[in-house]
């Protein structure tokens, strides 16, 4: 048996490869009350789906940030009542409101009409990458994509795609729960820049645009009072962020399985059809948000424990999308899985990542990219991938692989 001790949860060690971290903790603690803290983690895939259905006990309802404190260990900074609950960190019925005033445009119609976009972006991309037999993937591709992408479906204009990549990686930054308190007072103010020219991008907005876009729905949600322009600036945030950071995370993390896996590789390139359920695979495996916290406003159990009021607990999908109870063989990539969307991976219930689709289409259009345009890639032997440090994101920070283009 493993003792289980707070540091464990913020080590490096631990947060570059977590997983049998997370086989002790179903193990021993799927309910876990990290010690000295008031900080609980669940990690089964059970009582992960059982906890996002119970939104009176599981509140989204932001309360507090984690950080690193001098020892090591995690701290929360309580927010008071400052943040304003919008999408992500709302509860029903703001939940519902904010969703209905933005997301038919999403879902319904701009994700469709984008689709032939992302891949010729897609291919272009890939193109310029392989004119370099070494080259560094994010950087030059995993990076580039997502937030290219995101900018046009939400309607910004005038932007500079390496600034509005660091907005979005600061966001995810901010609630990752490694940085110092000092570190993270400092990143709370800076975020309050892209909050202000977000603001200046919303009242620009108006009916004339010549591309419809989330943009232009938020500014008449405004208009009609179904929204607040601080819930319209934070929510525009998020969805800058969560589809940056997610659909980054999901690439680089399914180009570095497949730069591991030569067979695994010739076997898409033959079958380009299992590229879809090989993205399914790869989201369960390295989950791109390892984790989405929750308060607790009242005395609550789940699974048997305690769980006290004014805790705060972390949900680590990917623990349950390893969860060896849930998934046969669990650390191995399946392209025969049955069900292969069953997974975590995008949330559950009422906050399923409403761009779920938009990062499968993305993600589909870079691998499909490189298959055709290779004959083989691989890690590059002289740089050793690098995680970025944060407990709730799973994304490279450099991802450098050496490939042989089709045309070499």
């Amino acid at each position: 048996m493993t003792d289980l001790s707070a540091w464990m949860l913020l080590d490096p060690a631990v947060l570059d490869d977590p997983y049998d971290f997370y086989r002790t903790l179903q193990a021993q603690a799927p309910v876990w009350a990290v010690p000295g803290t008031d900080i609980v983690a669940i990690s089964s895939f059970a009582l992960l789906s059982e906890a996002v259905t119970r939104t009176a006990d599981f509140s989204s309802t932001m309360r507090c940030l984690l950080y690193r404190d001098s020892d090591g260990l995690p701290a929360r900074l309580d927010l008071g009542g400052s943040a304003v609950p919008t999408l992500a960190t709302a509860d029903p019925p703001a939940h519902t409101r904010q969703r209905r005033a933005v997301f038919p445009e999403l879902v319904a119609k701009r994700m469709r009409t984008l689709e032939s976009d992302i891949c010729a972006l897609s291919a272009a991309t890939v193109e310029r990458a392989l004119r370099d037999h070494t080259f560094e993937f994010m950087a030059a591709i995993g990076n580039v994509v997502p937030i290219t992408v995101i900018a046009k479906l939400i309607g910004f204009r005038d932007t500079d795609p390496a600034q509005l990549l660091d907005a979005a990686f600061d966001s995810t930054t901010m609630v990752g729960g490694t940085m110092s308190l000092d570190q993270l007072n400092g990143l709370v103010t800076r975020i309050g820049d892209i909050q202000g020219w977000i603001t200046e991008q919303v009242i620009a907005a108006g009916d004339d645009d010549e591309e419809e876009g989330i943009l232009s729905a938020v500014r008449r949600a405004l208009d009609a009072g179904t929204l607040e322009m601080g819930e319209a600036t934070i929510m525009l945030h998020t969805l800058l962020s969560a589809g940056g950071e997610s659909t980054t995370s999901l690439i680089g993390n399914a180009v570095r399985l497949l730069a591991e896996d030569p067979a695994l590789q010739q076997r898409l390139r033959e079958y380009p059809q299992d590229v879809g359920v090989f993205v399914e695979e790869a989201l369960r495996l390295e989950s791109p948000f390892r984790q989405m916290m929750r308060s607790v406003p009242q005395d609550t159990t789940l699974g048997g424990a305690d769980i006290a009021a004014g805790s705060t607990a972390l949900l680590l999908f990917a623990a349950g999308n390893r969860d060896p109870a849930q998934f046969d063989n669990p650390d191995l990539v399946d392209l025969e899985r049955g069900a292969p969307r069953h997974h975590l991976a995008f949330g559950h219930g009422i906050h399923h990542c409403v761009g779920a689709a938009l990062a499968r289409i993305e993600a589909r259009a870079v691998l499909r990219a490189l298959l055709e345009q290779t004959r083989n890639f691989e890690l590059d032997p002289e740089r050793a991938p690098r995680w970025f440090d944060s407990l709730l994101v799973r994304r490279h920070q450099r991802l450098s692989i050496t490939a042989t283009a089709v045309a070499s």
